[in-house]
């Protein structure tokens, strides 16, 4: 089983009208300016599954700081997953430090979504390391057994559009504030994983997981081995960031990274499905 956990969705009217939301809303504008930007409706989307021969896809919208978008483009995936609810899976989207939040997962745990994210910290002006802006959203996902995923960003290398200040630190720190969390760091956790090899890390991590969201503009394929030799193989989720990259590529690197076949099912989609419990 394929399951790619990081699937970006727009509905076509946001498509068709990018500019003047982006006016209200800085960070989906920085995003939809850069040069390698694409957007994809789940028509799109399943097409992609179908090409690429991957099983399920976690989807989600923009996290936009206003709520009504939020909650606009979460009723877009909520229809998704009535049209094709065997390939699809939700997540949610929303801004951790409004007070409609907290009744936004309700209102999506009850429409079967299995998670909230992407979030953008920056993005979205909010501190993933402050507890009290952190805890309402965490703590009801807690109850609920929905996992968070969040943005972040290595602190080194090269510049783009959404490298942002969520660096491991502050990775970090959230991991350690709400360590009964579900965590799905993308993009690696911006190298978190690395230091896994601390004990007191790979301890305070148990419920932290890595998506390898944008890998190939990032990491050598190598990376692969790497988590393998650190003992985190079962903790890393295979995530496109479609329509950045098309799932192929991910499915290729991972068939060459030197990873036996069932640590290449592990990535691909069996530990994904044990996270969401399938």
């Amino acid at each position: 089983m394929k399951i790619d956990v990081h699937v970006h969705v727009t509905p076509p009217d946001i498509i068709k009208n990018w500019e003047k939301i982006g006016e209200k809303e800085p960070y989906f504008r920085l995003l939809s300016e850069s040069p390698v930007n694409k957007f994809a409706t789940t028509e799109e989307v399943i097409q992609e599954l179908d090409k690429s021969q991957v099983d399920k896809a976690v989807i989600f919208g923009f996290a936009f700081k206003d709520m009504g978008l939020c909650r606009y483009v979460n009723d877009y995936v909520a229809d998704s997953l009535k049209k094709f609810p065997d390939k699809l899976i939700g997540f949610m989207v929303l801004d951790p430090t409004s007070n409609e939040a907290v009744r936004e997962v309700d209102r999506c745990f009850d429409m079967g979504f299995k998670g909230v994210g992407e979030i953008f910290p920056y993005g979205q002006g909010f501190d993933i390391t402050d507890v009290s802006q952190m805890s309402p959203l965490c703590n009801s996902c807690i109850e609920k057994d929905l996992a968070v995923m969040i943005h972040t960003n290595e602190p080194v290398g090269h510049h783009y559009s959404g490298k942002t200040d969520t660096t491991p630190v502050k990775a970090s720190t959230f991991a350690k504030n709400f360590r009964d969390l579900k965590i799905i760091m993308a993009h690696w956790g911006g190298g978190l994983l690395f230091y896994e090899l601390m004990p007191e890390i790979r301890k305070q991590n148990k419920n932290v997981y890595y998506d390898t969201a944008a890998s190939p503009f990032l990491y050598d394929k190598n990376i692969y081995k790497v988590a393998k030799d650190i003992g985190i193989i079962d903790k890393v989720l295979f995530g496109s960031d479609y329509p950045l990259i098309p799932m192929t590529r991910y499915i290729d690197e991972v068939a060459n990274s030197g990873l036996d076949d069932k640590d290449q099912a592990l990535i691909n989609g069996f530990n994904a499905k044990a996270l969401f419990k399938l």
